[in-house]
C-alpha cells in the first residue's frame, strides 16, 4: 500500500510502498505501538509510519550512527 506522509523533521511530503494493511493502520491509529502491529518491518518503516521521516532525513539531522 502506498502511504504518503509529511515529514515531521522536514515537513516534506513522501509516499513509500509498504506492505500494511487499512485494518493496521486502524489499530496502530487507535493507539496500538507500531512494533506490535508491524513486527516484519524495519525500524525505518516504522518510523516512517509514526513521523513521516524517512532514513535519509533522519540520518541528515540525528547522523547516521556510525563512527565517522
Amino acid at each position: 500500500m502506498k502511504i504518503t506522509k509529511t515529514s515531521s523533521l522536514t515537513g516534506k511530503e513522501h509516499t513509500i510502498d509498504l506492505p500494511v494493511t487499512n485494518d493496521e493502520l486502524y489499530r496502530h491509529h487507535k493507539g496500538e505501538l507500531a512494533q506490535n502491529v508491524w513486527p516484519n518491518l524495519t525500524p525505518s518503516q516504522r518510523e516512517f509510519l509514526i513521523s513521516g521521516a524517512t532514513e535519509e532525513e533522519w540520518d541528515e539531522v540525528f547522523g547516521s550512527g556510525e563512527e565517522e
